[in-house]
């Protein structure tokens, strides 16, 4: 990979440190926060009380690693909360608009089986705006665009934001936008109103399905796979974006799915000229050292690449391997690191890595293997637990990559 943009890995002592993540690694014209809990940074404990306390916790964790790199908080432009129990959405909403009172970033929430620390029963990641880029990227006066259409359901986000050359959509549930009810019918149906919200917003800003770089699918019950992926064939008929699904223990609104997307944004954000940038290509790059899938392994689009979620398989064989979480953490990094390599990366060059967990007890272990494939500055992370996962794995890995050459014509 060309060595011109810098990565810039930072730590505060604002927040809580790990010695297996960096609080906020920044690439280009974007920062990746690691997931917060709602930890005490002076005493490393979670904080006392109930959710409220918990929620305002978090939130003053990332407001610490945001300022300590000179932004504000109006700067995020996607929040994810990972709840314990998805009836604590109402408390936690009354706590997170005394953090957004001018503006809401996109969103995504939903109840996972467990989190890092007994206690926990809340955590939150983010993605910042980085107008001023990375060395030797000259700073630029970028203006975040957020938007929302009547055609798709409200909330308490905005519906996208846009920023230099992605577009980040709030995750969407089967809600019909008209009667704000999720729709009748099984996975199938839910999953097609997910994608209908996702069209409707993408058209609503002029851009198309095969903008998306990446999807995250929540489901309620893994063995809905097949389903969903069924549906999800009719809107990518030709080019599929890269994907991740990830087990829920609960979804708002008692849903079956929801679906959180990444898009491309080639005509870019004020003062960057559409002319200029609206023709970069997305690339979608497979590799036989890695799992096949019915979908990209990654897919890179301006700065940045998306690896697909990475299972625990032998790709010559395609089933799980033999052995515990270790063996199984090691053979989905080997399979991310098959897939960087195959587009000319290194791991060092991983911004942002995401791990589900069947036991999440069996953190230590994942650590133990994980720091082995990493060089450098640790990436920005986010680990949960889940009740499943595909094929009765133990554990799945997802990646985002800087990509510093970029994509065409760039």
């Amino acid at each position: 990979m060309s060595s011109n943009i810098i990565k810039n890995s930072r730590n505060t002592e604002n927040a809580p440190k790990s010695s297996v993540s960096t609080q906020t690694v920044a690439f280009s014209h974007y920062n990746n926060i690691s997931a917060q809990l709602a930890v005490d940074p002076k005493t490393g404990e979670i904080v006392a009380g109930g959710i409220k306390e918990q929620a305002k916790q978090c939130l003053a964790n990332i407001q610490a690693i945001v300022e300590s790199i000179k932004h504000v908080m109006d700067d995020v432009v996607k929040i994810t909360i990972f709840l314990k129990n998805i009836s604590d959405i109402d408390a936690v909403d009354e706590v997170y608009k005394t953090f957004f009172q001018s503006y809401l970033p996109t969103r995504t929430i939903v109840a996972v089986a467990a989190l890092p620390m007994n206690d926990a029963l809340i955590q939150i990641e983010a993605v910042i705006s980085n107008g001023e880029g990375t060395a030797p990227q000259n700073p630029l006066d970028l203006i975040k665009v957020a938007r929302n259409t009547e055609n798709a359901p409200k909330g308490l986000h905005s519906q996208t934001v846009a920023f230099s050359h992605y577009n980040n959509i709030s995750a969407q549930l089967a809600i019909d936008p008209k009667s704000g009810k999720i729709v009748a019918g099984g996975v199938k149906e839910q999953t097609e109103q997910c994608l209908n919200n996702i069209k409707a917003i993408l058209e609503s800003i002029d851009h198309v399905m095969d903008d998306v770089v990446k999807t995250t699918i929540f489901l309620k019950n893994i063995s809905d796979i097949e389903a969903v992926n069924e549906v999800c064939a009719k809107f990518f008929p030709s080019y599929v974006p890269a994907r991740s699904i990830v087990n829920a223990s609960a979804l708002p609104m008692d849903a079956l799915v929801q679906i959180d997307t990444v898009v491309s944004h080639g005509d870019g954000t004020p003062p960057q000229l559409p002319e200029d940038t609206r023709l970069l290509v997305i690339e979608a790059n497979n590799t036989e050292n890695a799992p096949k899938v019915p979908y990209a392994q990654t897919v890179a689009f301006s700065h940045y690449n998306h690896i697909s979620g990475q299972l625990p398989l032998d790709p010559k064989t395609s089933k799980i391997i033999a052995g515990g979480v270790k063996e199984q953490t090691e053979q989905c990094l080997k399979n991310i690191k098959a897939i960087v390599e195959s587009v000319d990366h290194l791991m060092d060059d991983t911004v942002k890595i995401n791990i589900q967990l069947k036991n999440i007890a069996d953190i230590d272990a994942v650590n133990e293997v994980y720091t082995t494939f990493f060089k450098g500055d640790l990436p920005a992370r986010t680990i949960v637990g889940v009740s499943a996962i595909a094929m009765d794995a133990l554990v799945q890995i997802d990646a985002v990559l800087s990509n510093c050459e970029s994509t065409p014509p760039a």
